[in-house]
């Protein structure tokens, strides 16, 4: 019987490569790696060598070479939130584009081990885009101090000296409340998202800035899942509310599984609103009326900021995404109003 190893290929060395250009590994190695000025006719000795036998480097030594790792680290709050895959693939893409990796890691919606994950990232890789940030201000300060290559996505620090990139969430929030003031809505019950959350400070923002139409506002504590959703909406019904509000979308799904439990019609008796548009209307058979910002776009403008600045080329000013309303099933007049109309 055959031995397995004879029908494999040899793996060709940088020796072997160094040994068919009559160099030495480590004139092979300055070649392939640009670290220092080599004699033309040997580089190209040494790069017929590497076509000759098909050289393939590692890009890990090779990055390590140039004092690089080759990687950009991610960090999001929660990899079951389906908001963040389109915005992991454009990242991906980007890096794959620029000869990188990528290493994505979670907090799992726990702020206290936010700051250390981030230096996890920054001790192996060359840069490191946070998305959504929950950490306070003065742990941004000084993970910025380090002078490691750091992009934000979907949080904006004024002052900070990090680039950022993210989603217009006032704007957004804006919008939806505009699209309920239409429909005749004036009271409002938004159920909030994580109450460490700048994303969720800005949508707080605008439903205080829409009392300009003529709208009231109750608060309810509530989260950023579908179950914390489900479990926040029973105390709709004592706000007087004939409009909900909602962090994002799963919020809104659970929280209309609920709704319909407790015999309440959407929109007939209450309308809802999400946010994010993530595209799961088919689990509570509902479709949301939502806000929603290009998550790809979103990725690909966060990743090439973090690769203009990892070449010195940024200059730090924040990039807003503009959100976009899409109007569905889940939002009508209020009852009062369509009586009175009839």
């Amino acid at each position: 019987m055959r031995n397995a190893r004879q029908g494999r290929q040899t793996r060709v060395t940088i020796s072997d490569v160094g040994a068919a250009a009559g160099v030495s590994a480590s004139t092979v190695s300055r070649v392939l790696n640009g670290t220092a000025k080599v004699d033309p006719s040997l580089a190209a000795r040494v790069h017929d060598a590497v076509t000759q036998l098909g050289y393939r480097p590692n890009a890990a030594a090779q990055g390590l070479a140039r004092g690089e790792w080759g990687t950009i680290g991610v960090l999001v709050p929660n990899l079951a939130n389906p908001y963040f895959p389109d915005v992991l693939k454009a990242v991906s893409s980007v890096a794959r584009s620029h000869g990188r990796r990528v290493m994505v890691m979670e907090t799992d919606e726990d702020p206290s081990i936010e700051h250390d994950l981030v230096e996890d990232l920054m001790r192996s890789c060359d840069g490191v885009l946070l998305c959504s940030s929950r950490m306070e201000r003065a742990d941004l300060v000084v993970l910025t101090a380090r002078d490691h290559p750091l992009v934000l996505l979907d949080r904006i620090v004024p002052g900070l000296a990090a680039p950022a990139v993210s989603a217009d969430f006032f704007g957004g929030m804006m919008l939806i409340c505009g699209h309920l003031a239409q429909l005749g809505h004036r009271r409002v019950a938004y159920l909030s998202g994580p109450e460490v959350s700048w994303a969720n400070s800005e949508r707080i923002r605008a439903l205080e800035a829409a009392k300009a139409f003529g709208i009231s506002v109750t608060i309810l504590p509530c989260g950023s899942t579908s179950r914390h959703g489900y479990k926040a909406a029973a105390e709709v019904a004592g706000t007087g509310a004939t409009a909900l509000t909602t962090y994002n979308d799963l919020v809104a799904l659970g929280a209309v599984t609920r709704l319909r439990e407790l015999g309440v019609r959407v929109p007939e008796e209450l309308s809802v609103v999400g946010f994010d548009d993530i595209a799961l209307d088919h689990v509570a058979h509902t479709s949301l009326t939502t806000v929603s910002v290009p998550r790809g776009q979103l990725g690909r403008q966060a990743a090439e900021t973090l690769e203009s600045l990892m070449a010195g080329k940024h200059d730090g000013e924040p990039v807003y995404l503009s959100m976009e309303l899409h109007v569905r099933d889940s939002t009508a007049p209020p009852r009062v109003t369509r009586e009175v109309t009839r």
